[in-house]
């Protein structure tokens, strides 16, 4: 069977694109870098990276496990392609928290793997779980079944304090949480910038305090070029393939750039994104004397109700010289950049830009990105690029990233059982028999004419204390007993 040319070269290239950006890879090192295996009692290491057991108190990287009904749950029939870290997992079956120490305040990023399996004992695919990361609810009443592939949920969360608290509830007291893995570090300093463009509707204006807002990653997208995997990302991220979100156009194309990725000193690093992000890119070109009437446009599924951030990347590699690319961006069909200049910016060919956007979705849970010509854009020329795209979710006006519920809410939403119900009763049971056998001994004992008795004031406080703080309304949680 003859293999196509076009493929053995396309393969070539991305062999070639792989040596090049393993070579020339920074060496990002976070100040806080807290990597856990959770459940298990010896290490793992992944892409190179070293994953500590939570079971291992005197190991200073290994975090505060506060909890005292937590199972280590081993899978006794592991993929064999499967990494370490989704070999075990740590069952929740009461509130607990994991406690990092921070060293260095600011920007951090936190992923959370999960990889159900069954084991003997327990299958993991009816966990169903809250969890909360520094007060931000996270998950609500998060299960994750019968998925072929690990799902690992990354999210920034600014920090202040020297702890992160990641904390795991189970949605009620015959459910049960868990988690495989663990990471939490200091994100690059230049990973997110403070300020935005606000696109409400056709006006745009600027959005500050981005980074203290709590974001979910939803979208990291590799616009037309193949998956980026941990091990060709600084930052150990993963990018996917474009092509399930682009609507296709007959007038876009892929391309493909072999040579250098110029990052320079203000711009996009390699900790914003990789080369191998910045070396493929999809491209609308005029092909004759006319600019083509048309845009490429890429279609997300979002949740409602959120404002979200969203990170388009662009490198010029295809133009001939600069001075020649000028499109316009729309997100939802609202225009959000005008007459987009690369040269303008970066003052070269092949170097890295980024810009960010705060939107809402369109109303009917989806979030559109499209990119096309301006009125500046010049024929027989490149009349719009794009090389990747990210998207989060932001934070809402309760500190959530999943629901209306915030993280007080949450936390007393867990039932604290029969005895909370049952001791206030037979206490007030007990009061009110205590009363009456108090007033029958003193009707008895009385032989005059006594026409009515007020009650006894001489009642132990201890009688009453316990059905006044269980019969109040108003919860005390700094006074809660837990097993935090």
């Amino acid at each position: 069977m003859e293999i196509p040319r076009t493929n053995l070269t396309l393969s070539f290239f991305f062999l070639c694109l792989t040596l090049v950006s393993a070579l020339s890879l920074s060496s990002f090192s976070p100040t806080d870098n807290h990597l856990i295996n959770c459940g298990s009692s010896v290490d793992a290491a992944v892409y190179s990276r070293h994953f500590v057991s939570d079971d291992d108190s005197s190991n200073p990287n290994s975090p505060l496990l506060s909890a005292t009904r937590t199972i280590p749950l081993a899978n006794q029939k592991p993929a064999p392609s499967s990494h370490q870290i989704y070999n075990t997992a740590r069952i929740f079956k009461k509130p607990s928290k994991y406690a990092f120490e921070i060293k260095d305040p600011g920007t951090h990023m936190v992923r959370l793997h999960f990889y159900p399996f069954v084991s003997s004992n327990l299958d993991l695919n009816y966990a169903q779980f809250h969890v909360l990361v520094n007060g931000y609810v996270v998950l609500s009443n998060f299960t994750v079944a019968n998925v072929a592939t690990p799902l690992v949920k990354e999210y920034f969360i600014w920090v202040e304090s020297n702890k992160l608290v990641i904390t795991f509830l189970p949605t009620r007291r015959n459910e049960f949480g868990f988690v495989n893995a663990i990471e939490v570090m200091s994100a690059p300093k230049d990973l997110i910038a403070d300020m935005a463009i606000l696109v409400n509707g056709n006006k745009t204006e600027k959005f500050d305090g981005l980074t203290k807002q709590a974001l979910e990653t939803l979208y990291r997208v590799n616009v037309g070029g193949p998956k980026v995997t941990p091990f060709n990302d600084t930052v150990w991220r993963t990018w996917v393939p474009d092509d399930g979100f682009f609507e296709s156009s007959e007038l876009s194309s892929r391309i493909y750039f072999s040579g250098r990725i110029k990052y320079q000193n203000g711009g996009a690093s390699r900790e914003v994104g990789p080369d191998f992000v910045y070396n493929t890119a999809r491209v609308i070109s005029s092909t004759n004397a006319s600019i083509p009437d048309a845009n490429m446009t890429w279609e997300f599924p979002v949740m409602e109700g959120y404002q979200y951030l969203v990170r388009l990347h662009f490198c010029d590699i295809a133009s001939m010289s600069l001075g020649l690319l000028y499109f316009n961006v729309y997100i939802n069909g609202h225009l959000a950049y005008e007459n987009l200049d690369l040269s303008s910016i970066t003052y070269m060919l092949a170097s890295p830009f980024y810009a960010d956007f705060v939107v809402d979705s369109d109303g009917y849970g989806f979030l559109r990105v499209s990119v096309g010509p301006s009125n500046m854009s010049m024929v027989h020329t490149v009349d719009g690029i794009l090389n990747g795209v990210e998207i989060m979710k932001m934070s809402n006006s309760v500190g959530s990233l999943d629901g209306k519920m915030c993280a007080g809410m949450v936390l007393r939403s867990w039932p604290r059982g029969n005895f909370g119900i049952l001791f206030p009763l037979v206490a007030v049971v007990c009061l009110l028999l205590s009363l009456s056998v108090l007033m029958h001994k003193r009707t008895v004992g009385t032989r005059d004419s006594v026409a009515w008795s007020k009650l006894p004031t001489d009642v132990p406080e201890d009688n009453v204390k316990p059905s006044n703080e269980y019969l109040s309304g108003k919860v005390d949680v700094s006074s809660r007993s837990t097993d935090f």
